[in-house]
């Protein structure tokens, strides 16, 4: 079974559902269905685990009143410089933080140390169901984190499907960010929904955790580049450029030939490469990665 035809699965469940449950009840069936959970470890990249470190995140949520830890994997640049830029990387959905392990390296290979988190209801985070509002929650605690840990560091922030929405959200609420980049993500769920061949059931209507990124993106005070690759079957490439239509300048939209949903990044990284170092001006050790990298 494809990805798309998963994630339709469980949108037309969502549908099915929807006349069986309450309100309550039908808001964390709606996160269960988009987010689709898990505390499985799945190692895709293990060479790369190694180099990794574990991190721990605490606070209070104001959203639940209850105390949350997050889990991390961190990893410094490879250039070892103490003042290299740091990415807060933001996984997409279904699978947890140490699926995206082979994304760090190649984040580490362009100049950059890289933290990526687990939202709650993943991994080693703590079991609460993930919604909308928490996830976005656990980003800002995040990204606070590092502020306090790498002061000085310039910041930016990468998401992956649903954790572009989750990115763009974040950018969109701090002032702090130096730069975002979005791959294979899209503009809100109910056009994600939209363009599958059921897309005609009046559905969006009922859709409360939209994840409308496109109502945000023209709020940030960052460049944004916007990645996706022009073989995904899961999130249409049309929807991630309808995305940087909305968005301010100084902006870039890179179609990567060849990317699927889960191997875009490493597609084609000679196109975006350049893109990404000139678009946030990265200092010299970092440009020194990017020439460096395959």
């Amino acid at each position: 079974m494809t990805a798309r035809h998963r994630c339709r699965t469980a949108l037309a469940t969502l549908l099915a559902l929807v006349g069986l449950v309450g309100c309550a009840s039908f808001e964390g069936l709606q996160g269960s269905l988009i987010f689709r959970p898990t505390d499985a470890q799945l190692a895709i990249d293990t060479p790369a685990l190694t180099d990794m470190q574990e991190r721990w995140i605490d606070f209070t949520s104001t959203e639940s009143g209850k105390p949350v830890r997050l889990h991390g994997l961190w990893q410094e640049a490879a250039s070892g410089a103490p003042d290299a830029p740091v990415i807060l990387f933001l996984h997409g959905a279904r699978w947890d933080v140490t699926s995206s392990s082979y994304r760090f390296r190649r984040l580490r290979e362009l100049g950059f140390a890289v933290l990526g988190i687990d939202y709650r209801g993943f991994g080693k985070s703590s079991p609460d169901r993930p919604t909308e509002t928490l996830a976005y929650e656990d980003a800002r605690a995040a990204w606070a984190w590092l502020a306090r840990q790498h002061p000085g560091r310039a910041r930016y922030v990468y998401g992956h499907s649903l954790g572009g929405a989750i990115a763009i959200d974040l950018a969109s609420q701090v002032s702090d960010e130096q730069g975002v980049i979005v791959e294979g993500t899209f503009t809100s769920i109910p056009d994600v929904f939209s363009s599958f061949s059921f897309g005609w059931l009046p559905i969006t209507p009922i859709i409360t955790q939209r994840f409308a990124s496109v109502e945000k993106v023209s709020r940030l005070g960052s460049p944004l580049l916007v990645l996706h690759g022009d073989k995904d079957r899961l999130i249409e490439p049309t929807l991630g450029r309808r995305l940087f239509d909305a968005a301010a300048e100084p902006k870039r939209f890179v179609l990567l030939e060849g990317g699927t949903h889960r191997n875009a990044q490493h597609a084609d990284a000679s196109k975006y490469a350049p893109a990404l170092a000139e678009l946030f001006r990265l200092p010299r050790n970092a440009r020194d990665g990017l020439r460096d990298s395959p």
